[in-house]
């Protein structure tokens, strides 16, 4: 029999396609999930970004070399030995000046002269009395034993012979002295001289360096001195950034009582830049150690405290503390806390702090010199 009421119909309807509906929705939900899946597989995961680099800069390797222990000390240059030429004769005028400051003179050259019309005029009248003197004590000296002249007057007319000889090459002496000449070879150093001036005994006309050699006088501790021997050679720093050597001559016998330092004596080789009165800086190679070595535009200055800077494999910056020790050209010594090989920041290395992530270009080679046109 057949159900003709409506409601039953429609149950009979939804129950016939409910089961099938259900499927297609749960086939529609799982082909949206496995197509979210595959997208999101696909997808690449996003990464953490890389921190950009602090600064672009140049590195180097520290290097292991042998390097000489150099002892420094300071002290100052002076003459090997000053010579000091002065007047010898009194009341005379100068009239020639044949010497300056700079000019290099021999022995015996004439520096200047002193007018002499006045001292050859008592030369002319000592020599007269002198004469008339001398031919007194012939005679008297003929007459002697002959009874017509005594013992007493004898004598005087020797002794008058004798004085005015001596009054004569007396000055004769003197007139040897108006002309001033060179006592050695050497340069003149200092001119006091000055033409017309009336002379006084002793006066300062000139001073010469003696043969025109310098001298290092270095100011040394008593260890220090105790590893300078004769003949060692000595590189001098000069204030006008030339350099010069020196051998060592001798060395002080004593210390100063109250600086308690001692001196050593240099010969400086001729040829160089050097002068009296400067002070220059001395450097004594005593032997050779082995040195950790870094160009010196690596080291960085804070606070007070040396740095370097060292890059880890992934160019990140780390600081060392550093001790510098000997200084060569532009290269120095680290004492402690670098190893031989190690990556140090060259140019860049003052704006780097720890951590600092940086990127490595090749150093830039200096550019060559213009040629000047002649």
């Amino acid at each position: 029999m057949i159900d003709t009421n409506p409601a039953a119909q429609r149950r009979t309807t939804w129950t016939r396609w409910r089961i099938p509906a259900a499927m297609l929705l749960a086939m529609c939900i799982a082909g949206g999930l496995a197509l979210y899946a595959t997208r999101t597989a696909a997808k690449p995961k996003a990464t953490a970004p890389s921190p950009s680099p602090a600064a672009t800069v140049t590195v180097t390797n520290a290097i292991e070399a042998h390097w000489p222990v150099l002892l420094q000390a300071t002290g100052a240059i002076a003459p090997w030995q000053e010579a000091i030429i002065g007047a010898q004769v009194a009341g005379v005028r100068l009239i020639e000046l044949r010497a300056n400051v700079g000019d290099r003179i021999r022995r015996g050259q004439l520096l200047a002269r002193f007018d002499s019309d006045a001292l050859k005029t008592d030369e002319a009248r000592l020599d007269a009395l002198w004469r008339q003197a001398e031919a007194n004590q012939q005679r008297a000296l003929q007459l002697k034993g002959s009874g017509s002249i005594s013992e007493q007057d004898l004598l005087q007319y020797v002794t008058q012979a004798q004085v005015a000889k001596a009054q004569l090459q007396a000055v004769q002496l003197q007139l040897r002295y108006t002309d001033v000449l060179a006592p050695d070879d050497g340069i003149v150093s200092a001119r006091n001289a000055t033409l017309g001036a009336v002379s006084a005994t002793g006066q300062e006309l000139f001073r010469i360096i003696r043969q025109d050699r310098l001298e290092w006088r270095g100011e040394l501790t008593a260890v220090q001195l105790a590893k300078i021997t004769a003949g060692q050679r000595i590189g001098l720093a000069l204030p006008d950034g030339s350099t010069a050597t020196a051998k060592v001559r001798q060395t002080a016998p004593a210390l100063d009582a109250q600086s308690r330092l001692g001196t050593v004596f240099a010969d400086i080789d001729a040829g160089s830049r050097a002068r009296a009165g400067m002070y220059a800086q001395g450097n004594v190679e005593l032997a050779e150690s082995v040195a950790i070595v870094v160009p010196a535009a690596s080291v960085v200055v804070r606070d007070g405290r040396s740095y370097v800077i060292a890059l880890t494999g992934t160019n990140q910056a780390t600081e060392r503390r550093a001790q510098v020790g000997r200084r060569r050209g532009d290269a120095v010594e680290i004492l402690g806390g670098l190893r031989p090989g190690e990556r140090v920041v060259v140019q860049g290395a003052g704006f780097l702090y720890e951590g600092d992530t940086v990127r490595v270009v090749p150093a830039t080679p200096a550019p060559a010199a213009s040629k000047e046109r002649t």
